[in-house]
């Protein structure tokens, strides 16, 4: 399967944050969920791809493209939308489109007015009186209206309701049934990605912990509850992470057909995006 995003042992240094060989791929007509706490590098990763970080090490490919060589005829062809705000907040929905038909050769006037009426946006009023929400929508119009083949969004939905996040996240899917184009979706609300991405990479403290399919985690990982004897019982090698609780323990396993096999419990709690991460980041091994 070819791929739209590949990124080889990317590594950047700071004074109090390293981001260390950073393997990602990201294959045509799929959405890629990323995940991770805040300060993990997923931001960092992002701005890396964007080159909007310099002095890094390793490579970064875009349709087959180096990032750094290649800026210019990569930009076209990517839709961004970031956690902050970019465009100036004195200007009105009617000044971005002025603006991005002379940045984009493919920008498309109509398809951008037909999603401010579909997202019940002003075109008159400037940037700063819109809600958080409203901006973010704005964000959004302006990234997939110059047609790109590759959108990379840092919190599309975060500000949003849950009828206003459905209709983006209606329109992400739409996105990717054209199986030339891609998505990295880097959010915290978990339960987005379960609905709609097809795999998951899991960054924390600068390093990928894991990076699998969705459909792969949410169907053979789970969480097992047991006593402290039960627990004492199993080895090490059969799961991942656990938490001591007030008075049981949660054990976090990769395989629930081969635990249940060999430890005979039926009982295995579904593990949600939000278990996983917080089991792997707070759980002990």
């Amino acid at each position: 399967m070819e791929n739209i995003l590949e990124i080889k042992n990317l590594s950047k240094k700071y004074k109090d944050f390293e981001l260390k060989d950073i393997n990602l791929k990201l294959p045509k007509g799929m959405i890629l969920g990323f995940i991770g706490e805040n300060g993990a590098g997923k931001t960092t990763t992002i701005k890396a791809i964007l080159d909007i970080i310099k002095n890094y090490k390793g490579e970064i490919k875009i349709f087959g493209l180096d990032n750094r060589k290649d800026e210019k005829k990569i930009k076209e062809d990517i839709g961004v939308v970031l956690d902050d705000m970019f465009f100036p907040e004195i200007l009105t929905p009617n000044d971005i489109n002025s603006i991005m038909k002379d940045t984009y050769n493919n920008w498309d006037s109509g398809l951008y007015f037909k999603y401010l009426t579909d997202f019940s946006l002003p075109k008159n009023k400037q940037i700063k009186t819109l809600s958080k929400g409203m901006k973010k929508k704005l964000e959004i119009a302006a990234a997939l209206s110059h047609h790109p083949k590759l959108l990379i969004l840092d919190e599309p939905t975060s500000g949003l309701d849950p009828i206003a996040r459905n209709e983006v996240i209606d329109i992400f899917q739409d996105f990717i049934q054209n199986e030339e184009c891609g998505v990295l979706l880097s959010s915290h609300i978990t339960t987005d990605l379960e609905h709609i991405a097809d795999y998951i990479t899991f960054i924390n403290n600068g390093k990928i912990l894991l990076s699998k399919t969705c459909d792969e985690l949410l169907e053979n990982y789970g969480i097992v509850k047991c006593t402290e004897s039960e627990f004492k019982k199993l080895d090490k090698t059969d799961f991942i992470k656990y938490k001591k609780k007030k008075y049981e323990y949660e054990v976090l396993i990769e395989n629930k057909t081969a635990f249940n096999k060999k430890y005979g419990i039926n009982t295995i709690d579904k593990i949600t995006l939000e278990d996983l991460m917080l089991l792997m980041i707070k759980g002990v091994k």
